[in-house]
């Protein structure tokens, strides 16, 4: 069992939450995350990077001089790849970086990367977090009194484009709700900011999971 304190949006702790970190996950596996991470980081790239290869480069193709008798290393023609301007002998074309880990590695993943964050003591619960008017001076207003620097995520129990809007301006501030979240989104950020109802969206009975 451990013992989280839970604050409300002026960074006043109202009550404090028991929680059996069995209910989250029942173990972290350092190998899992990391196959994790690295396959959101990988669906994140681009895959356009592009240089020519010597069939693709402007040029002639007729052998700059003749093979003996010049003093000069022997060369072909312009396009070479060992010559200024010549087409790259290992070019680089499109490609899709993608791929996909089990839905059930994954979501195991996510509650792992939740519980090493409440272990570290970087999870901050908030009993709620609602804004009445799009305003970032009020998310930073928030940020201040949790005592929490803009590298964070805010994790809502459904979505709230108030909340969304109002963050989206600070640099390292992510609001998502708690069915986007993945092992990256809570890994990347120092701080993860939650809303009970976010935090209960990932409890299951320990029997519960003992079936899987």
């Amino acid at each position: 069992m451990v013992t989280i304190p839970v604050y409300n949006m002026g960074g006043t702790q109202v009550e404090t939450l028991e929680l059996d970190e069995q209910e989250i996950a029942r173990y972290i596996n350092l190998k899992l995350l990391h196959e994790a991470v690295v396959m959101y980081q990988a669906n994140l790239r681009q895959g356009s990077a592009k240089t020519k290869t010597r069939a693709e480069v402007a040029g002639a193709k007729k052998k700059m001089y003749r093979q003996k008798g010049t003093g000069n290393a022997r060369a072909g023609h312009r396009r070479s790849g060992v010559r200024r301007g010549g087409g790259h002998i290992f070019a680089l074309a499109p490609r899709d970086f993608s791929y996909r880990l089990p839905r059930k590695a994954l979501q195991t993943a996510t509650r792992m990367a939740l519980l090493s964050k409440i272990d570290s003591q970087n999870l901050v619960l908030v009993d709620e977090m609602t804004f009445s008017e799009i305003k970032t001076k009020k998310m930073t207003e928030l940020l201040a009194n949790l005592k929490v620097d803009s590298s964070a995520l805010i994790a809502t129990d459904a979505y709230d484009l108030v909340l969304y809007k109002s963050g989206r301006n600070i640099p390292g501030l992510t609001v998502l709700p708690a069915a986007d979240i993945n092992a990256y989104e809570i890994l990347k950020p120092k701080k993860v900011i939650m809303t009970k109802k976010a935090l209960d969206a990932f409890r299951r009975p320990v029997a519960e999971m003992e079936k899987e």
